[in-house]
């Protein structure tokens, strides 16, 4: 079985920063794109960031600029560094994972609140 586990959301103040971390375990082939997702209540699920087994990343544009998605492979691991937060960057995030065991299967975290307000 694999799962994945995220860590780092909390409370911030406008302007400031938080590293979202989402790590899989279990029998893990490799690893082709890792992501991140964030949803608020009433809306669909959107993509925040992808990041591909080559190092490729896409951002949504709303993040362009402000967040860094990274990966570290030996440790099955994406990041999120987010700076410069706004309110409207409030949502639960969620990672996303296309590993690689008997076939390709999507995998997602549980979700972390990040929460940003003064």
């Amino acid at each position: 079985q694999v799962q994945l586990v995220e860590s780092g959301g909390g409370l911030v103040q406008p302007g400031g920063s938080l590293r979202l971390s989402c790590a899989a375990s279990g029998s893990i082939f490799s690893i082709n794109d890792m992501g991140w997702y964030r949803q608020v209540p009433g809306k669909q699920r959107e993509l925040v960031a992808v990041v591909t087994s080559s190092g490729s990343t896409d951002y949504a544009d709303s993040v362009k600029g402000r967040f860094t998605i990274s990966r570290d492979n030996a440790k099955n691991t994406v990041y999120l560094q987010m700076n410069t937060l706004k309110s409207e960057d409030t949502a639960v995030y969620y990672c996303n994972m296309q590993i690689v065991r008997r076939g390709l299967v999507v995998y997602w975290g549980q979700g972390t609140q990040v929460t940003v307000s003064s």
